[in-house]
C-alpha cells in the first residue's frame, strides 16, 4: 500500500504509495512539487511523494485510494474480506474507540 522508498534513485523523505496509472498521472500534472517518479519506479502502479510537500488530508486521501486497490487487487485475487476488514487498520481502531 505504501512505505518509505528506499531505492537509491528516490530522494530522502519520500514515500512510496500505490497508485493506478491513471491516477498518477493527474498527480503528477497537478502537483509536481509534491509527487514524482523515478526511472525505477514508473513501470510500478505507484508514485512518489515529498513528504515534506503534502498536507495532511491530501496524504489521507492518497493513502484511502493506496487502501481501495490494495483491497480491490486482494479480491480479484480470491481472498474474502470480512466486515471488519472493510476499512483500512488505523480508522477501523479510531471507529472502535469512539464506540466503546
Amino acid at each position: 500500500m505504501a512505505g518509505i522508498a528506499m531505492h537509491p534513485s528516490a530522494e530522502p523523505g519520500t514515500l512510496v504509495v500505490r497508485a493506478a496509472f491513471e491516477d498518477r498521472e493527474g498527480l503528477l500534472a497537478d502537483a509536481p512539487a509534491t509527487y514524482y517518479l523515478t526511472d525505477y519506479y514508473r513501470r510500478h502502479p505507484v508514485v512518489l511523494v515529498r513528504l515534506s510537500r503534502i498536507d495532511r488530508g491530501a496524504l489521507g486521501d492518497l493513502l484511502a485510494a493506496s487502501w481501495r486497490l490494495a483491497i480491490a487487487k486482494a479480491g480479484k485475487r480470491g481472498r474474502r474480506r470480512g466486515p471488519e476488514q472493510a476499512h483500512p487498520p488505523g480508522r477501523r481502531r479510531v471507529m472502535l474507540q469512539e464506540d466503546e
